[in-house]
């Protein structure tokens, strides 16, 4: 397989704050910047520094880190948040610009050639001061599609380095994306880059489809977590380079644990159902699936949990078979006979259908009551 030609912008200090109610301390920064450079994420936003004189420390901080990773910091297309982001020490400047009919209107009241031309402007000033310049349209999916192939043109004519795509509110499916990010990558000289929210839940589908459509740089924030319904999870796309892009240079053996450290640091918890580092992920109950998964767990897991950093769980319920039921008892250190694992079984199942969780300690407690039962 020949790899996708990509890389990894993670957006979690700085989009992924964004999400209502969560604010990361300076120290809760470094330590998710740290783990992601652990992994090898190539680009770090460490956030918008105009936004206030602590948000603007802990970029700088960030970007006093000596990390491998580039650090980018993101501004509006106005001269003071662009010299913010310049005075942290970072490498990349985000520019952005909404671009979208309904955007300009709002936001500007004045002709989008004037949007366009007075932001073409702070790209020249950042690149003066030395800085790598990405650009960014907002709102760019419903971006008259002319407009947005003048904007991306003319960025690039002004040296951006890289083009930024952003699908702001969601709105996209995956076909929608393959068709413009395919259009754009063609019409335009320059990277592109996917940025994608996850409004109508196709963020890490679209994030994906960009790259396999040309894009280079992709947008993920830790869990998902950002603005209403979030991003594209970085553990989702991650996975999806590992086993479908053909890439193998991240180290994934930090994402269990990096994802809960977001999940606390941001307040946010995750489903127990999510992909990749959900409590359930690697977790069985079926009696057929764990029967399977005892002779090989690839029958039931497409990747192992020790690839994340996770780890495997055989739970009790009425699902249950024999064969995981004498496995979980075997390593509590017990030893029951046929008769009594039947038995056992049957409690189990009950127990399961009046909705009790079976927890080691109610499982302890069934134990007890075979035991007891079969010494009369």
């Amino acid at each position: 397989m020949k790899p996708w030609n990509v890389e990894i912008c993670d957006v979690t200090l700085r989009d992924g704050e964004q999400t209502p109610g969560v604010s990361f301390s300076c120290d809760e920064k470094v330590d998710i910047a740290r783990t992601l450079d652990a992994i090898g994420i190539e680009v770090i936003e460490a956030g918008f520094p105009a936004v206030s004189g602590n948000e603007k420390q802990c970029v700088k901080t960030i970007a006093n880190l000596g990390l491998d990773a580039r650090i980018c910091g993101f501004a509006r297309a106005r001269e003071p948040d662009i010299m913010d982001a310049i005075d942290c020490g970072v490498d990349m400047v985000s520019i952005f610009i909404p671009t979208s009919d309904l955007h300009i209107r709002l936001k500007f009241k004045k002709p989008r050639e004037q949007v366009l031309d007075d932001a073409l402007a702070m790209i020249d000033f950042a690149r003066d001061h030395g800085v790598i310049v990405r650009f960014a349209a907002e709102d760019a999916s419903r971006t008259d599609r002319v407009f947005l192939k003048e904007v991306y043109r003319r960025a690039a004519e002004h040296g951006a380095a890289l083009l930024s795509f952003a699908d702001t509110v969601g709105c996209l499916i995956p076909g929608e994306m393959r068709t413009i990010m395919t259009d754009l990558v063609s019409s335009v000289d320059r990277p592109f880059c996917a940025h994608c929210h996850n409004d109508m839940g196709c963020a890490v589908a679209n994030t994906i489809t960009a790259a396999q459509a040309g894009a280079f740089q992709l947008h993920t924030t830790v869990n998902g977590i950002g603005e209403r319904s979030g991003n594209a999870s970085l553990e989702e796309v991650l996975i999806i380079l590992r086993q479908k892009g053909g890439i193998d240079r991240y180290d994934l053996s930090y994402l269990t644990e990096l994802s809960h450290k977001v999940e606390k640091y941001s307040g946010i918890a995750l489903p127990k159902n999510k992909p990749v580092t959900g409590e359930l992920a690697f977790s069985h109950e079926s009696g057929i699936h764990i029967a399977a998964i005892l002779q090989d767990p690839a029958t039931y897991e497409y990747f192992s949990p020790d690839l994340v950093g996770g780890e495997r769980h055989f739970l009790l319920g009425k699902h249950t078979g024999r064969k995981a039921l004498e496995h979980v008892v075997t390593t509590l250190g017990c030893n029951l006979s046929e008769p009594q694992i039947c038995r056992l079984l049957d409690l189990v199942k009950e127990q399961s259908e009046l909705k009790c969780s079976i927890t080691p300690m109610v499982l302890q407690t069934l134990i007890g009551r075979v035991q007891q039962e079969t010494s009369v």
